[in-house]
């Protein structure tokens, strides 16, 4: 596993950094290929932040601990992780076997309101975009914490494609017309 750290406020001393590559290196067994845990360090109100964000074959787990103390961060991050993977891990499994999933969906609505503001573009994300079925895209949506995902969609010849949570609590799916 590949370690990247980074400190905010504060500078972690080697046997902190030691400590966390030890644990979170535990996470290692959990995954077939190279993963790449990403590290943050932080002290913000007498709170000991450890932000953890895991990277193997394009699925991301990440987690947020605070505590009085680094070195109990570090284990409540660990401990997170280990639940977020077994639980993605049994998802996965449950829902390729029941066949979940298999509604037709329609993207939400919008306001004229919302036309009618100015667009600006604050921040611009590049990533690589891992073919993957619908199923996975929800699971690392959901993951990620995020409202929605991009993905190549493997059950559709490679479309590109994009879930999303819709406010009923169901999932949506946009799909491009021609794979390129």
């Amino acid at each position: 596993m590949k370690f990247v750290f980074t400190e905010k406020k504060m500078s972690p001393s080697d046997d902190l950094r030691a400590y966390a590559e030890k644990k979170v290196g535990k996470l290692d067994r959990l995954f077939r290929g190279e993963s790449t845990a990403y590290i943050t360090f932080s002290v913000e109100r007498n709170r000991n932040i450890v932000e953890a964000t895991v990277n193997n074959n394009g699925m991301f787990y990440r987690v947020k601990e605070s505590t009085n103390d680094m070195y109990v961060s570090v284990d409540a991050a660990v401990a997170s992780i280990t639940r977020q993977v077994r639980k993605n891990k049994t998802r996965l499994e449950k829902r390729i076997h029941e066949g979940a999933l298999e509604k037709e969906f329609a993207p939400p609505a919008r306001s004229d309101e919302e036309e009618e503001k100015d667009f600006k573009v604050v921040r611009t994300k590049r990533f690589s975009i891992k073919p993957m079925s619908v199923d996975e895209a929800i699971l690392q949506m959901n993951l990620l914490e995020h409202e929605f995902f991009v993905f190549k969609n493997e059950d559709s010849s490679g479309a590109f494609s994009v879930v999303y949570k819709r406010r009923a609590g169901d999932y949506g799916l946009i799909e491009s017309t021609d794979a390129e």
